[in-house]
């Protein structure tokens, strides 16, 4: 199942990456964009209750589809960009195994623990 569900993954974030292309933006802003939605684990410095919530914000698709949404009446090039990018990077996570954080710890997410297990290998996400 996790290999079916990281196909499809997949093809949101290929989905994502042909939007993009046509915003006719260069592809420079879209890799330094990419990874910009990390920048919300900075939450984490207050605690991982305040660290989750931030970083589920930045990486929920249901916000990413909003920006999208209103980009379109409001004909802003901004949101379409920023929509996208964090439709991209979400998928990009979950691809690679890094879902939504429970308020308990970063390593705790809704795709399993990531990280360090127990005893002490690096657990597969």
């Amino acid at each position: 199942m996790k290999t079916l569900l990281r196909i499809e993954e997949a093809a949101l974030f290929a989905l994502a990456v042909f939007a993009y292309a046509g915003t006719g933006e260069p592809w420079w802003l879209f890799a330094v964009l990419l990874f910009a939605p990390d920048l919300s684990a900075i939450g984490y410095l207050a605690g991982p209750r305040v660290g989750a919530f931030f970083y589920n914000l930045f990486h929920h698709r249901a916000l990413a589809v909003l920006l999208f949404a209103l980009s379109v009446p409001m004909d802003s090039p901004v949101l379409r960009i920023a929509g996208i990018i964090l439709f991209a990077h979400a998928s990009l996570d979950r691809v690679l195994g890094y879902g939504l954080k429970y308020p308990d710890s970063f390593q705790n997410t809704h795709l399993g623990r990531i990280g360090r297990g127990a005893d002490g290998r690096r657990e597969q996400p």
